[in-house]
């Protein structure tokens, strides 16, 4: 399968490459510095006219500029998918409680990542209210995520989390595997740890 990947040089843009490759699959890596400005829109109409599947493993500012920018690129990104099949890498701030509360609105949700959470939300609401046309899945990850052992497992829900941590390794793991074998299709799902 032919994969175009943006973001592709960050902590789970590297592993989903690197996953999606040790599987046999063709993989394009996109980055700002590469000219795949997921922000610019024929770059992304090049990308899913090309290629099968389309992932944005890109994410908001993180240095305090603002992150409208992040936002209109994945608005950019669901205007020019065309026919490719789009997952994206999204956060965990906006998986739910049992009650239904967001995690980002929970009491002690770590306020240094509430900005990005809050983006990361909108950036779901943004795919939720994607044209009937367009073939996607939004993967959250386990609300904590960071390098560490491949094991092949892992756990899924859909709006609620999984378990408390991921490997980055897992995730990319459970993301090529939704590529593979799709099972989540204009949904979203999150992964943690077996």
């Amino acid at each position: 399968m032919k994969i175009a990947l943006f973001g592709a040089t960050g902590m789970v843009g590297t592993r989903i490459a690197s996953e999606a490759t040790s599987r046999g699959h063709e993989v394009t890596s996109l980055s700002r510095s590469t000219g795949g400005d997921l922000a610019d829109a024929d770059a992304v109409r090049q990308a899913a006219a090309s290629h099968d599947v389309v992932v944005s493993a890109t994410g908001p500012s993180r240095t305090g500029e603002s992150h409208q920018p992040w936002l209109d690129a994945v608005s950019t990104l669901i205007a020019n998918s065309g026919g490719a099949r789009v997952l994206f890498v999204g956060g965990a701030g906006s998986l739910l409680t049992p009650d239904g509360t967001r995690l980002l609105d929970t009491d002690g949700f770590p306020e240094e990542y509430k900005a990005e959470a809050t983006s990361g939300a909108a950036a779901l609401d943004l795919f939720r209210a994607a044209p009937d046309s367009l073939d996607w899945t939004f993967v959250s990850p386990a609300p904590a995520i960071a390098p560490g052992e491949r094991t092949g497992s892992y756990a899924t829900a859909l709006d609620t989390p999984a378990g408390d941590f991921i490997t980055a390794e897992d995730y990319a793991v459970a993301l090529v595997d939704e590529i593979e074998d799709p099972k989540h299709r204009r949904q979203r799902f999150t992964a943690a740890a077996a």
